[in-house]
This record gives C-alpha cells, structure tokens and sequence, in this order.
C-alpha cells in the first residue's frame, strides 16, 4: 500500500479574500509576502493544522519578469515567502516546498519568450530559493513540456528533490498539446519525486489522467485537482478512487483547508 502525504490546497484566492476582510488592497499574490505576511503565515497555519504535511511557499507566480513589473525584489520576495513556510511548517514537523508556475509570456513560436531566457529566469529563481532552506522544489500548472523541462533542469542543479505537476485541458493533453508520454520524456531523466497534476478540473477527470500516468510510469504521482464548486466531504470522496495511485494528495481552485481535513480523514479511514 502506497503511503499518502498530503500537500495543501488553493493559496491565491483565500489570500485576496482574507486581505478583502481587512481592507487590505488586492496585489498579486506574491506581494503579500513582504506586504501583508501576517496573512500569509495565517494561511499557511491554517492548512497545515488541517492537516497538510508540505506547504507550498508563496512564490507560485513570483518571476523575474513579473516582480520587475511590480517594482519589487525577487530575492526579497522569495526568501520572505521561503520563511515563513519554514516557520509554520516546523511548528508542524512539516516540510516546505519551493513553489514555482509557468511564465506568463510562453515560450517561442506560442510567445516570445526564448529558450535562453526561460532558462536564466528559472536559474535565478531556484538558486534564490534553494539557499533559503526549503526541503524541495514543486514545478506547478504548467502546460508546455519544454518549459517544464527547462525549468526542471534548472532546479536539478539544486540538488533538491522536485516535483513536476502539468494542468490537462479536458483530457489527458494540455493546452499547447503535450501529452503525457511528452510530459515524462522532458523530465525523467532527471528522477523527479513525483510527477502529476494539478489545476485542470475537479476529481472526476483528473483520476482517469492519474490512471493513465500509472499505467506509464513508475514514479510516485501527485494529484492536486480543483473542487469543481464540490463541497468538502463530496470533494475528498471523489478522489478516493486515487487512494491506491497517487503518493502526494492534496486540491487546488477552489478549495480551503476544509477540504485537506476531509482529504486527512479519508487517507487516515482507508
């Protein structure tokens, strides 16, 4: 029997809502970091009383191109967002993982971003991380293969187990079309912890997709679907066809601490 960690849930829209309830001004995400990180360190409190045994830092969308758009320091933004993951986690015995997203400018021919580029920003950005003290790099929502392979070459050379979680559009392909054969062909060769999905649609899509992925791989799977608007308890009963596939569980869009409670229960009753 495989043994299940579970990771948290949706960070972005909690943290506007919980900077909405106090008069905080909405920012991207990442700002809050140095902005308002009392509501970051709330959240991330939250999930991991709820249960998650890795949290993600508030780093997702936190790139080079988009901070120096902001004004800010990427180095600020990522060791701030690193500590205070590690603070709450270890209040928890929990682990901390470094947090990173696709670049919102997509790679040439579908952008203009090259390769080179893509390369130095992720370069940057997991060498900033990695000196902060984290225990792994998690690679999220990507859609393209080859900027998850650039990016994941990047954080190999850390030395820090990865993660590498790709959003599927309506099927088992994602929006710029690589497949999952494409998805494991970028990045095996550098022995990711896990590989998987996260993002794309609620439970009853992703699982098929995670089936699929087993069916292909030997690697521990990650699944962190969106709730689809299901409540919590019906939420965690969905996944639970995914119980005897995946290694890291934990949800995404939608979803709140409520629903890595439900997740524990599930995990702790099978």
């Amino acid at each position: 029997m495989n043994k299940i960690t579970l990771l948290d849930g949706a960070s972005g829209t909690l943290l506007w809502n919980m900077a909405d309830a106090e008069g905080t001004p909405r920012i991207p995400v990442w700002r809050y970091n140095t902005a308002a990180p009392h509501l970051v360190a709330r959240l991330a409190e939250a999930y991991l009383s709820a249960g998650s045994e890795i949290i993600y830092t508030n780093t997702f969308c936190a790139n080079p191109p988009a901070v120096k758009q902001e004004g800010c320091s990427l180095q600020e933004i990522i060791e701030t967002g690193a500590a205070i993951a590690r603070e709450a986690a270890s209040r928890h015995g929990a682990r901390t993982a470094l947090d990173f997203g696709p670049l919102m400018n997509a790679l040439e021919p579908f952008g203009t971003t090259s390769e080179e580029e893509c390369r130095g920003y992720y370069r940057e950005m997991c060498r900033t991380g990695a000196a902060c003290g984290v225990d792994l790099i998690v690679l999220e929502t990507f859609m393209d293969a080859r900027m998850l392979q650039i990016a994941a070459e990047e954080a190999a050379e850390t030395g820090l187990p990865l993660f590498c979680s790709m959003s599927f559009s309506g099927g088992s392909r994602t929006f710029f079309g690589s497949s999952i054969d494409d998805v494991l062909k970028a990045v095996k060769h550098l022995s990711p912890a896990a590989v998987g999905l996260n993002c794309s649609f609620g439970p009853a899509q992703a699982v098929p997709v995670m089936k699929e992925f087993a069916q292909k791989t030997d690697l521990p799977l990650l699944l962190k679907p969106n709730t689809a608007d299901m409540p919590a308890e019906e939420f965690a009963k969905a996944v639970e066809p995914a119980l005897d596939i995946a290694c890291y569980l934990g949800a995404c869009c939608g979803s709140d601490p409520s629903y890595i409670s439900k997740l524990k229960e599930l995990v702790q009753n099978r």
